[in-house]
């Protein structure tokens, strides 16, 4: 497999942090920077889901696919009674 191209990235993290990241290295038997690329690679991902849901979200509001406050407070309040209602559906 060819290595691809890499940049070197700095930050300050508090130390605490920096600690449980090696603590994790150790245990993993693996480098700092092994553990500090996963977990950026994890959180860029979670982000970019994110605003992938908040644009089809956004998109879904434009169309007019939405469900009414009152509706959903209503179904909100009537949990945990003795006549919960079904959840409220898109018109």
């Amino acid at each position: 497999m060819a290595q691809s191209e890499t940049k070197v990235l700095t930050a300050h993290v508090p130390l605490p942090l920096a600690d449980k990241v090696d603590m994790l290295a150790a245990r993993l038997e693996r480098s700092r920077g092994w553990v500090v690329k996963q977990a950026l690679s994890a959180w860029v991902e979670q982000e970019e889901e994110r605003s992938r849901l908040t644009r089809e979200a956004m998109a879904d509001v434009k169309a007019g696919h939405v469900i009414g406050h009152q509706a959903v407070q209503a179904w909100a309040d009537s949990l945990g009674t003795d006549n919960p209602l079904p959840a409220p559906a898109l018109p």
